[in-house]
C-alpha cells in the first residue's frame, strides 16, 4: 500500500534541511542510490523491515550501510530514524517525493511523448524544446512507440497533454459526424 503523503512528510523534512545545508542534491543521490539497492535487493528490505529481526539488528544493517555509503551526519540520521520509526519500507516513496522536490527546485519537468513510429534524434528535440517553451521549465523527455495511435504523436508534461495523434482526430471527427444527424 502507497503511503505518499508520509512519504512527502519525510521528504520534505530532509528537503528542508538540505536546501538551509546546500545539499540537497548530494542528498538526492544518496536516497535514489538506497532507494534502488532498496528496491532492487530484497535481501536488504528484509532485513531493514523484517519485524522477526530485532530492532537493534535492522538498525546495525542500516549502520553498516550508511558507514560504507560515507554520508554525511544528516542523512546517516534519516536513514537511521526510517528504521527507528519502522519506516524504512517506504524509502522508495520518500526517495520518489525527494527527487519531485529537487527537479521543482531546479525548473526541471518529465514529460512523455508517445509515437506511432520510432522519432529521430532532431525531432526529439524539437519536441523537446516546443515542451520547454510552453511550460516555462526545462523538460526531461522519455519516448514509447504505440502504433494503435496510428500516426502523430501524444505528448504529455504534468497536467499538460497534446495529443495530435490520428486515433485522437479520427475520433473526433467520428463524434462531429455524429453531432451533425
Amino acid at each position: 500500500m502507497k503511503q505518499t503523503i508520509l512519504a512527502r512528510r519525510y521528504a520534505k523534512a530532509l528537503f528542508a534541511v538540505g536546501k538551509e545545508r546546500d545539499t540537497f542534491e548530494e542528498y538526492n543521490d544518496t536516497l535514489q542510490g538506497v532507494a534502488e539497492l532498496y528496491s532492487s535487493t530484497p535481501e536488504v528490505a528484509d532485513a531493514l523491515t523484517n519485524p522477526l529481526y530485532p530492532m537493534d539488528i535492522r538498525e546495525k544493517v542500516m549502520a553498516g550501510m550508511v558507514g560504507s555509503l560515507e554520508v554525511d551526519k544528516v542523512m546517516g540520521n534519516f536513514l537511521n530514524l526510517l528504521v527507528q520509526k519502522s519506516r524504512a519500507e517506504i524509502l522508495p516513496e520518500i526517495a520518489e517525493e525527494y527527487k519531485i522536490m529537487v527537479d521543482d527546485e531546479k525548473n526541471i519537468s518529465h514529460g512523455s511523448v508517445i509515437s506511432a513510429v520510432e522519432l529521430s534524434d532532431e525531432l526529439q528535440a524539437k519536441i523537446q524544446a516546443t515542451l520547454e517553451k510552453l511550460t516555462g521549465k526545462k523538460v526531461e523527455l522519455t519516448t514509447s512507440v504505440d502504433p494503435s495511435i496510428i500516426g502523430g504523436v501524444i505528448a504529455k508534461v504534468g497536467d499538460l497533454v497534446l495529443d495530435g495523434s490520428i486515433k485522437a482526430q479520427l475520433a473526433g471527427l467520428k463524434d462531429s459526424i455524429k453531432g451533425r444527424e
